[in-house]
């Protein structure tokens, strides 16, 4: 029994985790959309939720002191990677500044929206190993 156990393990050592996390993240809020396992899912959304929170605060605090905005900045490049290769629709691979993509595209849209930045919608089993999937997406706002 896991009595008290806070988070998930996902059969990984906890570099892995650390690791994972930090890519899924950085893809979630890069392609605004991703595909993966309900575990990983649910992994993965409130720590996506703390990130934008993160970035929106520093934001709005920003506006008094650009001290507190620069120390957010800080907080998300130390829980995200630097850069992120997406490609296109041609083919073409462009390296993405994540928390760049942040704080000036992600958090701004969320402004006025107190919580509840993420959906996950679930997809059913996988034919391969019958591992149930889910999209976990950013919401838009209106």
């Amino acid at each position: 029994m896991r009595h008290k156990v806070h988070g998930r393990r996902l059969g990984r050592d906890s570099a892995h985790r650390k690791a994972l996390r930090k890519n899924m993240i950085a893809n979630l809020l890069c392609n605004e959309r991703i595909i993966t396992t309900e575990a990983k899912a649910r992994m993965l959304r409130p720590a996506t939720e703390r990130m934008i929170t993160l970035a929106k605060k520093g934001l709005v605090n920003g506006a008094t002191d650009p001290a507190t905005e620069i120390h957010s900045r800080r907080r998300a490049a130390a829980q995200l990677p630097r850069f992120l290769a997406i490609e296109d629709e041609d083919g073409n691979v462009e390296d993405v500044d994540v928390v760049k993509k942040l704080f000036n595209d992600v958090a701004p849209r969320y402004a006025k929206r107190p919580g509840g930045y993420t959906r996950m919608v679930k997809l059913g089993k996988r034919p391969g190993d019958n591992a149930d999937m889910a999209i976990l997406m950013l919401i838009d706002e209106e």
